[in-house]
């Protein structure tokens, strides 16, 4: 199940099962006033028996001079319960009937108890029953991602034709006549598509869940080793003692490669780009010494660019494979001086 349809699951759970549950909750108490109001009825109604052959034992009988007390009525005392009775041939005294406060709070909870255990059970079927409802709301859902999904790899396949095309034609156009500028601009496109294509594969595979132990220092090492050969003006630095991580390696290599490729892409001439490694937070640092951001806020929205460069959806992407993997991602940059790119990696470390 994917992040998406895991996401969208839960919240289709939690909004059947607690509206369900609210509504059977309010339901069951007032069923229970209307059961208590039923056993001080029943209870009232064996006072006035009793009234007559004083045959009762759960009732207290005194005799008493009467005051203002109304008879045949019903009077609760806190949790007891108290009625009067007239005595025939008699003016001085009236009949007093109380069933105890104690007795009368275990009968309570005999109501409690019975009504909590019936809640259960329908809370019970109600949970059943959203998660049978959750995962059919799922099903539109599911479909809807898995036709799009394949939308997607068909089109990334059929680029490859006219992608291996233009690269083929580049390079026989650059022998025919020799180093060119529009050449160059056009092979570098072409990478930039590949790239691209590279980026998608990596998170439509989905594969965050098949993760392994893996060194990441040797990660950044090969993607700055690769680097280096394209961008030669660019010093790279890795300050950092080796770290071991848990976490899915082709899809944290696309992250790590896509951050230090726009480090170097849009850095200043003879730049800089350092990473470093925050042992006391596990925050992985990429500072690089380029143009900066203009708005640091937007720059994971997807298309959204500032340079005439590039697609403008690469970071949305590593993003979305931050997501995945449970790497929380943010950027601090200042024009004219650089930008900082923080992995937090707390939940990936192995200690």
């Amino acid at each position: 199940m994917s992040r998406a349809e895991l996401e969208s699951f839960l919240k289709s759970f939690i909004l059947f099962f607690s509206s369900l549950s609210i509504l059977i909750a309010t339901l069951f108490y007032i069923n229970y006033t209307k059961e208590i109001q039923t056993l001080d009825e029943k209870l009232f109604s064996q006072m006035r028996v009793c009234s007559f052959d004083l045959k009762c034992e759960q009732f207290k009988i005194d005799f008493i001079e009467p005051k203002d007390e109304k008879f045949y009525t019903l009077y609760k005392d806190g949790n007891s319960l108290n009625s009067y009775y007239p005595i025939p041939n008699s003016q001085k005294y009236i009949m007093h009937l109380n069933f105890s406060s104690l007795n009368y709070t275990l009968e309570l909870q005999k109501l409690q108890k019975s009504a909590f255990y019936n809640f259960l059970a329908i809370l019970g079927i109600i949970f059943i029953l959203s998660i049978l409802f959750s995962i059919y709301a799922l099903y539109p859902l599911r479909n809807a991602l898995l036709l799009t999904q394949e939308f997607i790899k068909d089109i990334l396949h059929d680029f490859n034709t006219p992608l291996s095309s233009l690269r083929l034609n580049s390079a026989m156009l650059k022998k025919e006549i020799g180093e060119n500028q529009k050449l160059d601009r056009i092979e570098q496109s072409v990478q930039n598509i590949l790239n691209l294509q590279q980026h998608l594969r990596s998170y439509l595979q989905n594969r965050s869940q098949e993760k392994e132990k893996i060194e990441l220092k040797n990660i950044i090492q090969k993607n700055i080793y690769m680097l280096e050969k394209n961008y030669p003006n660019i010093e790279f630095k890795i300050d950092f003692q080796n770290r071991y991580i848990l976490t899915n390696r082709d899809a944290f290599s696309r992250i790590i490669d896509n951050l230090l490729t726009n480090a170097a892409k849009y850095n200043k001439p003879d730049g800089r780009v350092e990473v470093s490694y925050d042992s006391k937070t596990d925050t992985l640092h990429i500072v690089d010494t380029g143009k900066g951001i203009k708005n640091p806020k937007r720059i994971f929205d997807r298309f959204y660019k500032e340079q005439e460069r590039g697609l403008g959806i690469g970071l949305h992407i590593v993003k979305k494979l931050c997501e995945e993997l449970g790497i929380k991602i943010s950027v601090k940059s200042e024009l004219g001086a650089g930008s900082n790119f923080s992995l937090n990696l707390s939940k990936l470390t192995l200690r």
